[in-house]
């Protein structure tokens, strides 16, 4: 029998007395609890991997294709709505050619028949899960990520690098642990987006509890970003631990209240939090989504507002890797997509830049939300469940051949592991269920 994707029970409230050394007498202290059945997080797990795959693939058909017009590199108008199912567009890669995936902007699947390959949105989350399993733990140590990236990346060319991770990577390869690897005084591009699409899933492994997710995550975001992109990886990161924590309200409330509650760790004086402010106004306002895009790109890029000052530093095809630009891109295909699957990802592929990273991120973290099953009624058909890591990346068992079942069960024993050394958690092997303490009311 398939495990129902839901939590068992919703909230537990327990009482828990301790004494008040000032009063002299013993005060209730509020503590919450949530139960989360142990199957049911390994499909939505499955369901994580799976629709990270979708849309990584997917964004890919139009990641750079269009980054505007500021610089050398010029790529004419945004897309639109009435682009998708059209002919796709040459990137800035591409020496005037249309993307070898698709000729067409849509969908790109990978039938039961097929394999999913790695890419850079999947292979170093692929390989931070493999390597808290395999050192059996669940806080990584610098070294263990300095031998992991030595073991696990090729040093040649191709090797599914960019910016701020290469540089990391070469910095390792010279003996420099993280986080130095990150440090602005050693990589020069720590204000890039690398961080951002390969920690979401620590944000997995501590369901409920965006502290402890965010404590996971530190080292390995800072392996490779700091000051302003290390806050929006951290955002990403809660994002994905609230996406497990229990809630009645339909998706789209849903989707706003989380990203409310990660938008309080953002520092109020910097450019994500304005970046995310002005994102939602002008989402509120109720214009189209071409229309918040196109006023991002004046805003930050054309303007230079909040402090967001890429432009000036005169970048390859104008920062179009960097943190910021692709962070306020992913907020819109995040409010505009309602928490519905395909209407993100489409948004998200269009709306320019980097576009398989936002994709992979909200696909991944709605593709958890709604388990295997949910993603496969979404599309209405069945996928592959295999996975090739080696696509990238090398040195893993099997000659890099996975299954989502397989990669859902290492994720469940680290998650399991959190949730007992870090949480305070327990286990109820009855009933087959965690059940984690909340932080207190009074905390």
């Amino acid at each position: 029998m398939k495990p129902k994707l839901v939590y068992l029970p919703v909230l537990i409230l327990s009482m828990l007395a301790c004494k008040n050394e000032t009063k002299g007498k013993a005060e209730v202290v509020k503590t919450k609890t949530i139960t989360i059945s142990r199957d049911a997080y390994k499909d939505q797990l499955y369901g994580f991997w799976l629709a990270q795959c979708i849309a990584n693939w997917t964004g890919l058909v139009t990641e750079m294709d269009k980054i505007g017009n500021i610089g050398e590199i010029q790529t004419g108008e945004f897309y639109t709505r009435e682009d998708w199912g059209q002919l796709d567009q040459p990137s800035i890669f591409s020496n005037g050619e249309p993307s070898d995936l698709s000729p067409t902007i849509d969908f790109v699947f990978r039938d039961t028949t097929e394999i999913w390959g790695a890419d850079d949105d999947t292979d170093i989350e692929y390989m931070y899960q493999h390597l808290l399993d395999v050192n059996n733990t669940s806080l990584l140590s610098p070294e263990q990520i300095r031998d992991g990236w030595l073991k696990h990346i090729r040093p040649e060319e191709e090797n599914y690098l960019w910016v701020s991770n290469q540089k990391a990577f070469d910095l390792m390869q010279e003996g420099v642990l993280p986080p130095e690897t990150g440090s602005p005084e050693r990589n020069e591009h720590f204000e890039m987006i690398d961080a951002q699409l390969t920690t979401e899933i620590f944000g997995l492994f501590a369901p409920a509890r965006t502290d402890i997710a965010n404590k996971l995550a530190d080292l390995p975001i800072r392996t490779v970003a700091r000051e302003e992109a290390e806050d929006i990886s951290q955002f990403y990161v809660t994002m994905y631990s609230l996406a497990a924590v229990p809630s009645e309200e339909n998706r789209p409330q849903r989707i706003k209240n989380m990203a409310q509650k990660a938008r309080e760790g953002l520092p109020n004086d910097e450019y994500p939090a304005k970046m995310y402010d002005y994102v939602l106004d002008l989402y509120n306002s109720g214009i189209p989504w071409e229309q918040t895009r196109d006023s991002i790109y004046e805003r930050y890029q054309v303007q230079q507002l909040d402090g967001y000052d890429i432009t000036s530093q005169n970048l390859y095809c104008n920062g179009c890797f960097a943190a910021g630009i692709n962070f306020a891109a992913s907020l819109v295909s995040l409010f505009y997509g309602k928490g519905d699957l395909k209407e993100t990802l489409k948004i998200g592929v269009l709306t320019g830049w980097d576009s398989d990273n936002p994709t992979a991120t909200w696909g991944g973290m709605l593709g958890f939300m709604l388990g295997k099953e949910g993603v496969e009624k979404a599309f209405g058909r069945k996928f592959s469940n295999r996975f090739h890591i080696h696509r990238t990346r090398q040195n893993f068992p099997n000659d890099g051949m996975d299954t989502f079942e397989e990669m859902a069960e290492k994720g469940l024993r680290i998650t399991e592991k959190v949730v007992q050394e870090h949480m305070g958690g327990s286990i109820d092997l009855e009933k087959n269920v965690w059940i984690i303490p909340l932080k207190n009311e009074n905390e």
